[in-house]
């Protein structure tokens, strides 16, 4: 419990310095509300696996019959408190993550060119097409290009992670000898704004690029604010299996993959 009110202080400290507006602040607590709302949670579970742990060890020490059912008992649920434990570790690094990365992102958050938020359970950077594109292109504008190659140097120094690149667009027709439907716009982009990232010296081994075209919309296409928050390319961090609980009965299962005679840069 110490260790959440550490937390607390320190994100409480990081977010009244950042000088973020109203709006920006609100949603970013909200979002660190809800993950320590999970943590607290998963404490109040180990809580009560603890309890009945003890109670079944108090019976274990003085039942004559059955001790071997008990001790059965005893092993399943200490097998339940670690993984609960394992799970409450995971959801109080997540939070340190994503207080880092408001930390690292707060000039451009501020300055309106990107958004940190959680989606099912990733970590999204997203950037607004507007910002990066013409209308109908699929080019890097020479400000698009900057805050790509600043988003870029901020993210290469987070070891271990890999990102994935998404391109997303409003529900307008496109139609273009280039750009036959939504997919290949939102595609094009993702792939130059990845390409962008490697020139700028992320590894091309930690990014991957995807098109979800229009169908995956985070406001109403009704009003032209809708359209242009739809817009936009999404920086995912891709979540990192290994440590998850059961991570290692799943490696046991899941066929072995072959490597590749080189490594990718």
């Amino acid at each position: 419990m110490k260790k959440l009110s550490f937390i607390t202080t320190l994100v409480l400290s990081v977010s009244l310095a950042a000088c973020v507006s109203k709006s920006k602040y609100t949603e970013l607590q909200q979002t660190y509300e809800t993950e320590q709302a999970n943590s607290k949670e998963k404490q109040q579970k180990i809580l009560e696996l603890e309890t009945l742990i003890a109670e079944l060890e108090k019976k274990l020490g003085s039942a004559s019959d059955d001790k071997e059912a008990l001790r059965a008992s005893v092993t399943q649920m200490r097998t339940a408190l670690s993984e609960m434990t394992a799970r409450r570790q995971e959801a109080e690094n997540r939070i340190r993550e994503y207080q880092d990365l408001v930390k690292r992102f707060q000039k451009l958050t501020e300055a309106g060119q990107l958004s940190i938020k959680i989606v099912d359970g990733r970590m999204v950077v997203g950037m607004p097409s507007d910002v990066l594109f013409a209308s109908g292109s699929a080019k890097l504008s020479s400000a698009g290009a900057a805050t790509v190659k600043e988003v870029t140097r901020l993210l290469v120094d987070i070891p271990n992670k890999e990102y994935q690149i998404e391109g997303h667009t409003d529900n307008v027709p496109i139609k273009t000898s280039q750009f036959p439907s939504n997919w290949e716009l939102a595609a094009a982009r993702g792939v130059n704004v990845l390409e962008t990232m490697v020139e700028a010296g992320m590894p091309a081994r930690r990014v991957s690029a995807a098109s979800y075209g229009q169908y995956r919309p985070i406001a109403a296409n009704s009003t032209s604010k809708g359209k242009a928050a739809n817009r936009r390319i999404e920086i995912v961090i891709v979540p990192d299996l290994s440590t998850l609980p059961g991570y290692e009965e799943l490696q046991k299962m899941a066929p072995k993959q072959a490597k590749g005679d080189s490594e990718p840069t």
